[in-house]
């Protein structure tokens, strides 16, 4: 039996050891194909130098430098790591069962969310914009675990919890009361700017990268309306403005075309979803600059899998009423050149099949280089991050490789073969 225990120990140890990331060295990666994502070319005989997390140089390659380990994905397309801008890792998932959230204590939360972040990051994202969670700041233990090292899992930046109405779209509505629900359940719900305003600072004092409002109804929250105005345009800028202050962006989830509109004037740097759009509101967005975040595959998840599975009628319907008109407003969006990122709900559908989405990018009007770029160089730009999303000097070594050409089939991008975060290989 003491045989036993000491056996158990060293296989523990060696498991410990092999999740230690190695020591810093230069690595000298020979691409077959490389697309830096933030550039429409494709490059041959590439070769790029990584030293301490970051990429040193890019150019044509030669002898491997003295001390440095060489790569050879000369027989891959190298990417820049993929980013997801809505996503929700620190999570539960989305099923039948309205009162999941509830039944999931905070500690059992952010281990799901360990699982999910583990298989966000095997398929390839590096990055993630995690846009909310029901168990407020379970995102950022989640985030500040992978930060040390203790689980792994792509960069994090959180928004802490939904700052949104009583019952509004942002709440676990339908299970108990609302004031009956635990405290760290309605840590963004306000009624008033002024409430807005002080949640805002709570969260941004409390670990939150940037903040989440819920400007409109919700598909998936009982007893609300995608097309349904919830924040006034009073109660949206006394957000942006606390952010803003503190250098921190605001995004709104907004379905129906007047709450896009209302947000959009109101200052806020991104919408999510985006379904109802009209003509006015994007063209509010292209000439505000104003980034629209639109998750056109999961509309054909919900009505699939939610079907099978008997999720609640009143999300069956509103998914129905919200998915081909969201499709058409993207394809649009596309013509009129309104800014664009790759964002698509994980969370709704299971975590890791993130890259289903390049496909309806393509179907709706994105050429696949400016899909790719939605999810590199053009996330990192709505993220207002200089140090992702790009295989150039002093960005982060985060990069991907598949063995197909993603230009000639967008679908390849669903099996990434490598992954490569600040450096170090992760599969």
């Amino acid at each position: 039996m003491q045989r036993l225990r000491y056996r158990h120990l060293i296989v523990a140890l060696a498991a410990a050891v092999a999740a230690t990331p190695a020591m810093a060295q230069t690595i000298y990666v020979q691409a077959g194909r490389l697309i830096d994502g933030v550039t429409d070319d494709v490059r041959t005989g590439q070769c790029i130098t990584i030293e301490s997390e970051r990429i040193k140089a890019v150019g044509p390659c030669g002898e491997t430098p003295a001390g440095a380990t060489r790569l050879d994905w000369s027989g891959y397309t190298v990417l820049p790591g993929l980013i997801d801008l809505h996503t929700h890792l620190a999570d539960l998932g989305q099923s039948a069962d309205l009162a999941a959230p509830i039944k999931a204590s905070p500690a059992e939360t952010v281990l799901v969310g360990a699982r999910n972040a583990r298989v966000t990051l095997d398929a390839g994202f590096t990055s993630v914009r995690d846009v909310g969670t029901y168990r407020g700041l379970t995102d950022v233990t989640l985030r500040n675990a992978i930060e040390r090292g203790d689980v792994p899992g792509p960069r994090m930046w959180v928004a802490g919890a939904y700052i949104t109405i009583p019952k509004g779209g942002g709440e676990l509505n339908g299970v108990v009361p609302n004031d009956q629900l635990p405290p760290d359940m309605r840590l963004g719900v306000a009624a008033t700017p002024e409430e807005a305003a002080a949640k805002t600072t709570f969260l941004l004092d409390s670990g939150a990268d940037f903040i989440k409002t819920i400007a409109t109804g919700a598909v998936l929250a009982i007893g609300t309306e995608p097309g349904a105005v919830e924040l006034s345009e009073d109660y949206l800028r006394a957000v942006v403005e606390v952010a803003h202050a503190r250098g921190k962006k605001v995004t709104a989830h907004a379905h129906g075309a007047e709450g896009i509109k209302i947000a959009i004037n109101a200052g806020v740097d991104s919408i999510e979803h985006a379904s109802l759009a009209d003509e006015e509101a994007l063209r509010l967005a292209k000439a505000r600059g104003t980034w629209l975040a639109m998750d056109i595959y999961n509309g054909t998840y919900i009505d699939d899998v939610g079907t099978k599975e008997g999720w609640p009628e009143e999300y069956l319907r509103k998914n129905r009423e919200t998915t081909d008109a969201q499709r058409a407003a993207f394809r649009r969006a596309v013509e009129l050149g309104v800014n664009i990122g790759y964002a698509t709900d994980a969370g709704v559908y299971p975590h890791g099949l993130n890259a289903r989405q390049f496909r309806n990018m393509v179907k709706y009007g994105m050429t696949p280089m400016q899909a790719i770029q939605s999810a590199t160089g053009r996330a990192a730009i709505e993220m207002g991050r200089g140090d992702i999303g790009a295989i150039v000097p002093g960005r982060y070594a985060d990069m991907v490789a598949v063995k197909a050409d993603p230009l000639a089939d967008i679908a390849v991008l669903e099996k990434i073969d490598h992954v490569m975060k600040g450096g170090e290989i992760v599969r």
